[in-house]
């Protein structure tokens, strides 16, 4: 049975305000009595607007006449320092200024006060290399050393598609993939890489992707990282791999090293600077398999903790003895 009076509450509580009314009328109905008068708020509500829109707009008690007071402001004008024209000495001087040693310009510098002659790099390689009157130092503002512009690094302009076949093919020719700097890389392509079996016409073949978004596709387990990893079980031509600077998980990264338990022929492998840090735990474990491992000679990784590093370290110290040991017999 419904609960009387149950309609009104629910409409009292779905009621919505109208906020374009006076503050005075913006509150709900809250009596039960008939209206005695002919108010409606919608007519009210248009009333209002028609008021506002015919209401003439009131004139400026102090008209704007546009005159200007005060005094206007105006920029200082910069000193432009003068060019300095080239100074033109004698031949004799020029020709001993052009082959004067860095000593001789020290001493020079030091005699004339005239310290921007040379730079600092300048004075301590003077300083090194010969005996000079000025062991004191430079007390004034010198030369700064000038850097030569290093231009940027060409775009990677390798063939994907064409370097996958070579390998499909196995080209002879062919000692490294360098895949560094590719972006655009597919991802079923890169798993195409890993999967695709290496023959032995490659005797020493290196593979790099850094810096290739790998694994940007996944959260958990990288199925790209984890290609490459079931790459590496069964690899036996591969001697270098490079996967730095890319965005695979701790999870990705020991699928990686937990290959190296049954690959002998792996002798460098990078894996330092990825997106997210690793963790204790995924380091004190690539420690262990590191530890058991006899084979690989280069590890590239810098590890968080102290005790992973040693141990990575004296790891890599003891493979590198024991391959000068098989290199002597």
């Amino acid at each position: 049975m419904r609960k009387p009076g149950l309609s009104a509450e629910i409409s009292y509580s779905l009621y919505q305000i109208n906020a374009l009314l006076p503050a005075g009328f913006r509150q709900r109905d809250q009596t039960k009595k008939a209206p005695t008068g002919t108010f409606q708020r919608d007519n009210l509500l248009s009333h209002l607007e028609k008021e506002a829109k015919e209401h003439p707009d009131r004139d400026e008690l102090v008209p704007y006449t546009g005159e200007k007071r005060g005094k206007m402001w105006m920029p200082k004008t910069k000193v432009v320092d003068p060019i300095l024209e080239d100074v033109t000495l004698e031949p004799e001087l020029e020709e001993a200024l052009s082959s004067a040693t860095d000593a001789e310009l020290c001493d020079i510098a030091a005699i004339l006060g005239m310290h921007t002659l040379m730079s600092n790099q300048q004075y301590y390689e003077a300083l090194a290399s010969s005996t000079i009157v000025n062991k004191q130092g430079l007390n004034s503002v010198i030369q700064c050393t000038q850097y030569k512009p290093v231009p940027d690094e060409q775009p990677n302009d390798t063939d994907v598609e064409e370097t996958l076949q070579r390998i499909k093919r196995n080209d002879p020719d062919l000692v490294e993939v360098n895949l560094n700097n590719i972006k655009n890389i597919p991802v079923p392509t890169l798993k195409a890489y890993a999967e695709v079996p290496i023959s032995s016409v490659f005797n020493d073949l290196n593979f790099e992707l850094l810096n290739s978004s790998i694994g940007i596709k996944q959260r958990v387990m990288l199925f790209g990282s984890q290609a490459l990893a079931d790459m590496l079980k069964v690899n036996t031509t591969l001697k270098s791999l490079n996967v730095e600077s890319n965005f695979i998980t701790g999870a990705g990264i020991l699928a990686l090293v937990e290959s190296l338990k049954s690959n002998t022929t792996l002798l460098e492998l990078k894996i330092d600077n990825q997106s997210q840090p690793l963790g204790n735990k995924v380091e004190m474990e690539i420690a262990n398999i590191l530890e058991k491992n006899t084979t690989l000679l280069k590890f590239g990784y810098h590890f968080t903790q102290q005790g992973p590093r040693l141990r990575g370290s004296n790891a890599m110290m003891n493979n590198n003895d024991l391959g000068k040991k098989h290199t002597l017999r």
